[in-house]
């Protein structure tokens, strides 16, 4: 509260509650490209993400729809890597460390000398990430996919769910599916 001027001192504080919804939702996006890349393939590059509290987005240039088939086998792809609950790891290394190990960097990114490099799943995702995550992939609980869109001209957009949200939604379906019964 109050007004900000040059000199006033400020105290910063996190909302650890919200930061812990936005923890899991964050580290699966990660998860989510390197399960894109491997399904629909290497041509996969980030073009936008948001990372909210109750539900992730994440936007990918891919010149088609990902068919029905292909969100299952995304889907099973990374809950697969949640449930082996592998330890997640950061390291600060030099550019051209990160890059021999293969680590991918967010698009059109300008990089220091020395940068964070995450690694989930034991090598399934490797990643250039200053953000917060998961200590182990187990911490995400359950990922699925809400939907899939296109966006732009070769553009598309996954919107996912994990943890409680996964799991409000599953009950939320199956409430619709037994009053259709």
């Amino acid at each position: 509260t109050g007004e900000l001027k040059i000199n006033t001192k400020v105290k910063a504080q996190i909302d650890e509650d919200f930061r812990q919804r936005i923890v899991p939702n964050h580290s699966a996006t990660h998860l989510l490209q390197a399960a894109l890349k491997q399904i629909l393939g290497d041509h996969i590059e980030q073009k936008g993400s948001l990372v909210e509290d109750s539900r992730l987005r994440f936007d990918f240039a891919h010149s088609k729809q990902v068919s029905s088939e292909e969100i299952i086998e995304i889907e099973d792809l990374v809950n697969l890597q949640i449930v082996k609950n592998t330890k997640s790891v950061t390291e600060v290394m030099p550019i051209e460390e990160a890059t021999k190990k293969g680590a991918i960097a967010f698009f059109g990114e300008k990089y220091g000398e020395k940068v964070r490099v995450l690694n989930l799943g034991e090598g399934f995702s490797v990643e250039l990430c200053g953000g917060t995550h998961v200590n182990t992939t187990g911490e995400i609980g359950l990922m699925k996919i809400v939907s899939e869109s296109g966006i732009s001209a070769g553009v598309r957009r996954i919107e996912a769910v994990t943890g409680i949200g996964a799991t409000l939604l599953m009950q939320e379906l199956e409430q619709l599916i037994t009053s259709i019964c």
